[in-house]
């Protein structure tokens, strides 16, 4: 690997924000996952969960432009699990839902550790994540449509985040655990070893300054 190939992939994952992330509660359409997953990873999010609709997750390449290897997606049986393991890691659930008690997106602090949850284009958040939600937000409106497109409004929301973590130089250096940090730099710049020594059930080696493979006699 170039050097600098690797020094783009180091400072790319520095800037990760681990605790930023997107829930996405039964989007179904191929085209939303994929633009959301794009949106996610302009703004340094570095993993995304999901409750997969019927049929399950689809992602377009082409919409996505190859972010599905750069932002994780973690799927999960049901919203209630997914709710449960993200307020077990300290993060707050918004609920993108125009109710009555919503409010303006603009007035969250989302320099917190934050869970974005957003629900299907037609039919929103189902029940069950309306209820589950900390908060609820919604983006105000001023003509006849009721709501945007999700990715459009998943868009919105996530750089008004980006806005306030930048100001606080949030991006200024790493929030990945260290462990966590070396395995996802090796699967980012050696997709197809890491799935050999995955299925191998054995660690990865560690990289030099220049991408190449240490030895594991030298550590």
């Amino acid at each position: 690997m170039h050097r600098d190939r690797l020094l783009k992939l180091t400072s790319t994952l520095k800037r990760r924000q681990s605790d930023l992330t997107v829930l996405m509660d039964q989007v179904h359409k191929a085209h939303n996952l994929s633009a959301i997953l794009r949106n996610c990873d302009a703004v340094g999010v570095f993993e995304i969960h999901a409750v997969a609709p019927e049929g399950g997750l689809k992602i377009h390449d082409h919409t996505s432009a190859g972010t599905g290897k750069w932002v994780k997606v973690i799927q999960h049986a049901g919203i209630q699990d997914a709710a449960d393991i993200l307020k077990d890691k300290g993060l707050r659930l918004l609920g993108a839902q125009p109710s009555p008690g919503a409010i303006d997106f603009r007035e969250v602090d989302y320099t917190q550790p934050t869970a974005i949850m957003m629900g299907a284009e037609k039919m929103g958040l189902s029940d069950e994540g309306v209820d589950l939600a900390d908060e609820h937000i919604a983006i105000p409106m001023m003509g006849m449509v009721h709501s945007l497109n999700v990715s459009v409004a998943t868009a919105i929301i996530l750089f008004e985040a980006f806005r306030q973590r930048q100001a606080l130089g949030m991006y200024d250096e790493s929030h990945i655990n260290p462990v966590e940090f070396e395995r996802t730099l090796f699967e980012w710049a050696y997709p197809r070893v890491a799935r050999y020594y995955r299925q191998k059930g054995e660690p990865y080696p560690s990289l030099d300054p220049d991408g190449g493979f240490i030895p594991t006699d030298q550590g």
